[in-house]
């Protein structure tokens, strides 16, 4: 490879899959290659129109290939339509060169099982645990038996090359896999018994196999996976490769079929191919889970190059996947798999030395087992009396009839999340005698329990591993940045027999909140050699880097980036302007009165012209009036649901289109819903600025013509979670940017995510109204400055009672 000093500006062109780049194209492209050269990050904003995915793309192949500092490229986005666009612009990359990237796209286990996808799984059982279950049996049956005529070695030679270190016996897959086949012996007409998936043929029946007696200890032989014995019989190996993909890039849609044809388990498959791969495509889970990481354990180090897609959800997103939810049941049945294996000691003295012998293989004695039963008992108790009393407090008369109960989501916060101190849970159980040596004792104790379980051949299915893992974990961490509470979840039993009657209406458990995902964030950035983060909405980009922890590994002797020194990671910025005709679209801040709850009142009790309507409703009805009214398809996004029903409810009475409502609903509704609003003659479109219809869906063509966003959508700031991370943000980047950062930047940046639906084309035409006066650069509590200042210049403010002649005035020149 060529020494990086010498590389070229120009020869990133070699791998640039168009005849030529966008106006900021080339300069975005260079820039990701500086920031790579210097082992860095760049924090980009670009809107859409800027070619952010080829300009990655291109840079992070130039690095890979014609530099000696990266061996692959890893790119994570969290929405679908988002990873489909980078495996087809791999693929348009790789057309254009001689020697193509080999390129995999990642989906999760369920995806990928045929058992799973297929429904041959116990209802009650989910895809991954049953998996991992069919794993284990298949390991124990596979693993070689030490045989000294050398039987195995020859055996692994055929199978592929054999290694020293290898504990399976590839015959013994073999064997496996041929025992699951049908009794077919022509493989070309397999009956109705053969299992399919994706449009392919497994060479196994549908039911999922049990292990033939003579390889089977015992008189009942196991289930296991034939999919996975083939694996071992392959040593590991995979029987597809890159040439299965159009372009040399493999999708879920290239690799399961491939694999269920040749019967080796669709997920290993996946795996192997990933460690060989140039290019992986995955989402946020892969890079930022804890539970999802180790599949790219083995890529994830200083040789990698990273592209962090849709940055600007970065901290919701990480944040939501570093907290841990425990709940109720699943500490019951932690509790139920101790208090099984104490039964089994109970039974006999040989029972009991039984359960002794196979504990001490952990150095877990039989009292430990117990006091791990009493506290899951204790704590199942204490959780059930703290929800009673919370309730009690809430609303009066539920136990009558627990169906009056709110139907949403509830938190009960362990401490006051505006304090850093100790949470009540901990505070019981160290009164109860259950200090940090037992908390720390369980993950040990639990491990010990399942081997236990599973050694002595007891029905269960165990969780008190994991159980004690979090367990652990909750009486660890620090309480600055872990908000810890109860959370209800709204799931109705439907006349489930419960144990307590608030579990009618409720699902509970025990969460451990992460306020603050920055030092999580900058430690999984600082193991990788560099990367680019990019959004059309990042901006303050200063903000950005802060509480994404970049800045935390940039050296700070030097406020230009080009001048840092010293052991710090480079952190460089840019933002470009939207690069469509100005002429196309129309801008305007409408200095309404700000929609606040103290201004506008409650939503239920406003109607048009009625007693309660007062002088806001009036300011922002006249406002969506004459927006509404705009040719083609126009969406309102207000700040929540309710207010959309409000909002939708006024503009069926006042304009004559078709007004669509949306409400959280479920994805098949909400694709419904959007159907219909492309379709035909144009439509009003009311919805929640939080709500899915905002973001990551491209209104490309004539899809939508006018987007207005009502008022800031500030999360609920009454929220316990929310004032928990208000705190840990003023704990680290102090008071006065605390719910600036926390809360006010990442509802402009939703707000400018809504309106940024209108001009996705250099054709098209559109309206983008921000409504409200907090938008102006002089109101109190202004948000003005966290627009880029390009987007600034196009905007132009105006009051409610112009909007209609400006809008006629616009569409009149664009007709």
């Amino acid at each position: 490879m060529a020494d990086p000093a010498s590389t070229g500006t120009e020869s990133w062109r070699t791998y640039f899959g168009f005849d030529e780049p966008y106006e900021n194209q080339a300069d975005a492209v260079e820039r990701a290659i500086e920031a790579g050269k210097a082992r860095g990050f760049l924090a980009m904003e670009g809107p859409c129109g800027t070619g952010k995915t080829m300009a990655a793309l291109t840079a992070g192949a130039t690095l890979v290939r014609d530099t000696d500092l990266y061996e692959r490229l890893v790119v994570v986005t969290p929405v679908k339509q988002q990873l489909q666009q980078f495996v087809d612009d791999l693929r348009t990359l790789n057309a254009g060169i001689d020697e193509p990237f080999d390129g995999i796209s990642l989906v999760g286990k369920r995806d990928l099982c045929p058992y799973g996808r297929e429904g041959q799984f116990p209802d009650d059982v989910g895809t991954h645990d049953r998996c991992e279950d069919l794993r284990e049996a298949t390991a124990r049956l596979v693993e070689d038996d030490g045989r000294s005529d050398g039987a195995a070695v020859a055996d692994a030679a055929i199978a592929g090359e054999a290694d020293d270190d290898q504990w399976w016996d590839p015959r013994k897959g073999q064997d496996l896999a041929a025992a699951a086949r049908p009794d077919a012996v022509d493989q070309s007409t397999l009956g109705d018994d053969t299992l399919r998936t994706a449009g392919a043929a497994s060479p196994y029946r549908k039911t999922q196999p049990t292990a033939p007696e003579s390889m089977a200890e015992g008189s009942d032989p196991p289930l296991y996976c034939p999919f996975e014995a083939d694996w071992y019989a392959r040593n590991k190996g995979s029987p597809v490769d890159f040439s299965a993909g159009e372009g040399h890039v493999v999708t879920m849609d290239d690799y399961l079929p491939a694999a269920t044809e040749r019967g080796t388990c669709p997920h290993r498959v996946m795996s192997v191919m990933l460690n060989e791969a140039d290019v992986i495509v995955g989402n946020y889970n892969h890079l930022f889970d804890p539970g999802s990481r180790p599949l790219l354990s083995d890529v994830l180090d200083d040789q990698t190059l990273v592209i962090v897609d849709e940055a600007h959800r970065l901290e919701e997103r990480v944040r939501d996947l570093l907290s841990d939810r425990l709940g109720r049941q699943t500490i019951v049945q932690a509790r139920n798999d101790c208090t099984t294996l104490i039964q089994r000691a109970q039974q006999s003295a040989d029972h009991k030395a039984q359960v002794r012998e196979v504990l001490s293989a952990r150095e877990v004695p039989l009292d430990a087992v117990d006091q791990a039963r009493k506290f899951y008992d204790d704590l199942v108790r204490w959780l059930d009396d703290r929800i009673e009393a919370f309730l009690d407090a809430e609303h009066e008369g539920w136990r009558a009839d627990p169906s009056t109960l709110p139907e949403h989501d509830r938190e009960i916060p362990l401490r006051d999340p505006d304090t850093v101190e100790q949470d009540e849970l901990t505070e019981w159980a160290e009164r109860k005698g259950y200090d940090g040596s037992l908390w720390r004792s369980l993950s040990k104790v639990g491990a010990a329990v399942e081997d236990a379980i599973d050694q002595l051949g007891l029905t269960r299915q165990p969780v008190c591993a994991a159980v004690g893992v979090l367990a652990g974990q909750w009486w660890e961490r620090d309480h600055a940045t872990f908000l810890r509470e109860i959370e209800l979840e709204h799931s109705p039993s439907h006349g489930q027999s419960l144990e307590s009657d608030y579990q009618a209406v409720y699902t509970p458990g025990l969460l451990c909140y992460n306020c603050m995902p920055a030092t999580a964030l900058r430690n999984v950035f600082d193991d990788l050699g560099g990367g680019i983060l990019m959004s059309a909405t990042l901006e303050p980009l200063d903000v950005f880097t802060r509480v994404s922890g970049l800045d935390s590994m940039a050296e700070t002797g030097s406020a230009d980036p080009d001048e840092q020194s010293g052991d710090g990671r480079p952190v460089r910025t840019t933002t470009y302007d939207l690069p469509f005709p100005p002429e196309n679209r129309a801008s305007y801040l409408v200095a309404a009165t700000p929609f606040t709850a103290r201004n506008r009142g409650d939503p239920e009790t406003m109607r048009p012209l009625g007693d309660n309507w007062n002088p806001t409703r009036d300011e922002y009805a006249q406002a969506l009036r004459a927006l509404a009214r705009s040719p083609g398809n126009v969406m309102v996004a207000m700040p929540n649901y309710r207010e959309a029903r409000w909002a939708g409810a006024y503009l069926q009475e006042a304009v004559e289109k078709p007004v669509l409502v949306d409400e959280s609903s479920s994805n098949e509704e909400t694709e419904r819903l959007k159907r219909e609003f492309f379709s035909g003659d144009g439509k009003v479109m009311v919805t929640s600025t939080r709500g899915t219809l905002t973001e990551g869906v491209d209104y490309d063509g004539e899809k939508l013509s006018t987007c207005a966003v009502v008022g800031i959508p500030l999360v609920n700031i009454g929220s316990p979670r929310v004032r928990g991370v208000q705190r840990a943000y003023g704990d680290a980047f102090g008071e006065d940017n605390a719910f600036e950062y926390a809360l006010t930047v990442p509802a402009v940046r939703r707000a400018r995510q809504a309106i940024g639906r209108v001009i996705r084309g250099v054709d098209e035409v559109g309206v983008r109204a921000l409504v409200g006066r907090r938008y102006t650069p002089d109101a109190r509590h202004s948000v003005y400055p966290y627009l880029p200042v390009g987007e600034r210049e196009e905007f132009t403010r105006m009051t409610p009672d112009f909007l209609a002649s400006q809008l006629d005035s616009f569409w009149a020149d664009h007709r």
